[in-house]
């Protein structure tokens, strides 16, 4: 085996035809992590779970900068309890075969570049299980300039919180150093709680959670979000201004709504937002709470064949 192996990765994320590092990592533009940054998690999440990823967001962390949203590139790391046969063959493996330098936790944070966010499968670990600390979580802020997610644990937390051009992600905190676990991959595909992360997906870190999106689905995530973000603007405004009530905003616009937007749009589109082709079929859609993308349930697939019935019983 090798870690960090490009003709592993390029397999792994053979549906992304864009750009990639000389590892093999797919490269999303910086201009799609910049925009990332003002995704809501649901704005994004839709268009996963449309595409049939539906187990790419975990939820329930704790955080060392509050709300500060965290985006970037994955640089996956799995971890597992140390059994001694495996842990001593691939500790001396990195050092003598792969000039890799410490243990385990450092061979991952020497491997990040800028805009990176370091996501670590160490199987929620957190006594004993503390992958960073203080000197570990400043060299991985240089390197980034983003942050990591950990599920498991951290240290040191007082002097973490100190580092401004971090985020982090994390289980729990204790005092312990990180012992008793073997490093298994870097790169590779890597399991966070209930939600699957693969090297060069794009990390969204918000409030509500975690979530991990696929390069090739980056973008229409963005072009997504900023389209339902435009309609927003314009629903709320009218709103506020009197010329139509929230029921009329959060049900499917009329024809007349659509034609005072496409008028609205002209001369009060955002310029953040200017870049947006509008004559796209997504502005059609109706810009509502109440739509639900989301598969039907076999109980509502049984309502649904049981009201046709009814329907064709009493044409006959």
């Amino acid at each position: 085996m090798k870690f960090d192996d490009a003709t592993d990765i390029i397999q792994l994320t053979s549906k992304w035809e864009g750009d990639r590092f000389d590892n093999g990592r797919p490269r999303v533009s910086d201009d799609i992590l910049t925009r990332m940054e003002k995704v809501a998690t649901e704005e994004a999440w839709s268009i996963l779970w449309q595409n049939d990823y539906k187990f790419q967001f975990h939820g329930d962390w704790l955080t060392t900068h509050g709300d500060k949203i965290l985006v970037g590139r994955a640089v996956t790391a799995t971890m597992v309890p140390m059994r001694p046969d495996l842990h001593d063959y691939l500790l001396e493996y990195g050092q003598k075969e792969e000039n890799r330098i410490g243990f385990f936790n450092s061979w991952v944070i020497e491997t990040l570049q800028r805009d990176d966010v370091m996501v670590i499968d160490i199987f929620g670990k957190v006594y004993e299980g503390t992958f960073c600390g203080g000197n570990l979580s400043s060299t991985v802020a240089a390197r980034t300039g983003r942050g990591q997610v950990i599920d498991g644990g951290i240290r040191d937390l007082q002097q973490i919180m100190g580092i401004k051009n971090l985020q982090t992600f994390y289980k729990g905190c204790d005092p312990t150093p990180i012992r008793d676990v073997t490093l298994v991959g870097i790169n590779t595909p890597c399991r966070i709680g209930g939600a699957i992360c693969m090297p060069g997906d794009v990390v969204l870190g918000t409030p509500a959670g975690v979530l991990f999106i696929p390069p090739h689905l980056a973008e229409e995530c963005v072009i997504n979000a900023e389209k339902t973000q435009l309609r927003e603007i314009f629903g709320f405004q009218r709103i506020r201004e009197g010329v139509y009530t929230s029921a009329q905003m959060d049900t499917k616009w009329t024809d007349a709504i659509e034609a005072d937007f496409a008028d609205w749009r002209q001369t009060n589109t955002p310029k953040a937002l200017q870049h947006l082709t509008l004559d796209e079929p997504e502005l059609d859609q109706a810009n509502s709470d109440d739509t639900d993308s989301t598969p039907p349930t076999s109980e509502e697939c049984e309502n649904s064949e049981e009201s046709e019935q009814d329907d064709q019983l009493t044409l006959l």
